[in-house]
């Protein structure tokens, strides 16, 4: 349990929750001896330290490809310690702070877009900085807007925990309390913290604000060290051999999958793929009707089609059926020219197709690789440059 105010490692003192995942919770603290504020996850006592290694390694001085831009991408550990408490003992490290994830920025927005400047540097950096894990040897596992941060403005760590309450809000403590009128027991906080909000709408954010940071890397894995069969991404975007190759391992591939699906995210307004508390037939479905029939000896393992499709992938007595076209034209085009943000022109779109279907191919061994990926024309043309004004200015 941890409260506002409370003292780690003789330096850090808690200012603000920042947030909480299946494993962690992280808390805006200042770090007294540089005078500046810090991100300190602190991880439940049955955690598996994995990821803290795995950040280590990609961000250890002396790596192979030190200089690669993407390796700015990945959040540093500047400390480690451990904290011992009612519940157990209690991994916790000390990151630079972020501002907010992609998806927490698309749910602040009525909207739910970037401006089009914005998307393209978002997704360069997004391929650069999985380019940079890659060459490390290393699959993420776990690629999605809720994983990829905002970078907090450069003038953050002058604001006093005063004035950080009076720009963005202080704590709302909320007591916790039981149902049955007696005394929490040892080991319950007394108060459950609201996070605090430190993002803006998406369509908001400028140019200059979007520099970006790749987290969770609990899901993460070296193929050459370790064979991982199941993948825990969300089902909407996990990869495809997931479920009709399960006997082989995950590789790299995997990652590439997940990263076209993110970045339609970015660019769109709605997912690619879509499903509220979709089965995996409903995701195999969804697959069939954007990227045509599956390869034949899935289509034919796959008993669920005969109630969907005709033999040749004609969908049946489904509405609404929606084609790779029409996504793009629902999820791109339309809600762009109803929220006076420019469309796709005709040759940004078909540069974009060509570098994003083949991210799609149902067999992992046709998916280009993140090089491949780089050297496409809607990377040269229209996404790096856009990145490369942010270089520009720092």
């Amino acid at each position: 349990p941890i409260q506002i105010g409370d003292h780690f490692h003789s330096r850090y003192r808690v200012v603000h929750k920042l947030g909480h995942g299946s494993y962690s919770t992280a808390w805006l603290a200042r770090d007294e001896q540089f005078n500046r504020y810090v991100a300190v996850k602190v991880c439940t006592a049955n955690s598996n330290p994995k990821e803290v290694d795995v950040i280590s390694t990609l961000t250890r001085p002396h790596c192979p490809s030190a200089n690669h831009p993407g390796k700015m991408m990945v959040p540093s550990i500047l400390d480690r310690f451990t904290i011992h408490g009612p519940n157990g003992n209690h991994a916790c490290y000390v990151t630079a702070p972020a501002r907010v994830s992609l998806s927490g920025a698309k749910d602040g927005s009525w909207i739910r877009l970037f401006q089009p400047d914005v998307a393209r540097s978002l997704a360069a950096q997004l391929v650069l900085v999985v380019d940079y894990v890659h060459a490390q040897g290393i699959v993420h596992g776990d690629l999605h807007l809720g994983n990829i941060l905002l970078k907090v403005p450069p003038n953050f760590d002058q604001l006093s925990p005063k004035q950080l309450y009076e720009k963005y809000g202080a704590p709302e403590l909320d007591p916790v309390v039981r149902l049955d009128g007696n005394p929490l027991l040892p080991g319950v906080p007394s108060h459950g913290i609201a996070p605090i909000w430190l993002g803006e709408a998406s369509e908001r954010i400028t140019l200059s604000e979007t520099r970006i940071l790749l987290t969770d890397f609990g899901e993460a894995f070296s193929p050459s060290k370790e064979r991982k069969y199941e993948s825990r991404t969300p089902l909407v975007i996990r990869p495809p051999e997931a479920r009709f190759e399960a006997n082989d391992p995950l590789s790299f591939s995997s990652d590439i999958w997940t990263l076209a699906c993110t970045i339609w995210s970015i660019i769109a307004q709605r997912p690619l793929f879509e499903g509220f508390l979709a089965t995996e037939d409903d995701m195999t479905c969804e697959h069939v009707d954007t990227l045509g029939v599956l390869p034949l000896e899935w289509w034919r393992r796959w008993d669920a089609r005969r109630l969907k499709f005709t033999e040749d992938g004609k969908p049946m007595n489904r509405n609404p059926f929606r084609s790779w076209d029409d996504r793009f034209e629902d999820s791109v085009q339309q809600p762009r020219r109803e929220s006076d943000i420019p469309p796709f022109d005709a040759r940004e779109r078909e540069a974009f197709f060509d570098m994003l279907r083949p991210m799609l191919s149902f067999r992992p061994e046709n998916r280009p690789t993140t090089k491949q990926i780089l050297d496409s024309e809607w990377m040269l043309k229209w996404a790096l440059p856009e990145y490369g004004k942010i270089q520009d200015n720092v």
